[in-house]
């Protein structure tokens, strides 16, 4: 009976052990089939990171200087009005909350752009290879 117990715990571990194998057969198929460059991919990846992140600094570039100049404008009008200058809690808080959702906006905007941008130069690589 023992005999028995050890030949189905064998095949058990047999048969994981197949799977196991077929699994890493499966992914090392999917490796060498994969029509993408090591320099595909670093460019899938590099260029919407850069663009979004020269982005991002573009627009918080752009959103101190108008800020900015707002702020001496509005100074100059008087005290006492929304944008008046003076930053109190209400006005901190509605422009952070102004600004973390452009900015957002923004940074997906430009990321999902990029992206898209960055899968059509490789998949025009990709046609000038095969023909």
């Amino acid at each position: 009976m023992t005999d028995v117990q050890a030949e189905s715990t064998a095949d058990q571990i047999i048969a994981v052990f197949d799977r196991i194998n077929e699994k890493v057969d499966a992914m090392r198929a999917k490796r060498i089939n994969d029509p993408d460059s090591l320099g595909d991919k670093f460019l899938k990846f590099a260029l919407p990171s850069v663009a979004g992140f020269v982005a991002g600094k573009l627009f918080t570039f752009a959103w101190n200087r108008s800020l900015g100049r707002n702020r001496k404008a509005a100074s100059q009008a008087g005290a006492g009005s929304f944008g008046d200058g003076v930053v109190d809690e209400k006005e901190s808080l509605m422009m952070s909350v102004l600004f973390s959702a452009l900015s957002a906006a923004v940074g997906a905007a430009v990321s999902q752009l990029s992206d898209r941008g960055s899968q059509a130069i490789v998949d025009r690589r990709h046609r000038r290879r095969n023909d």
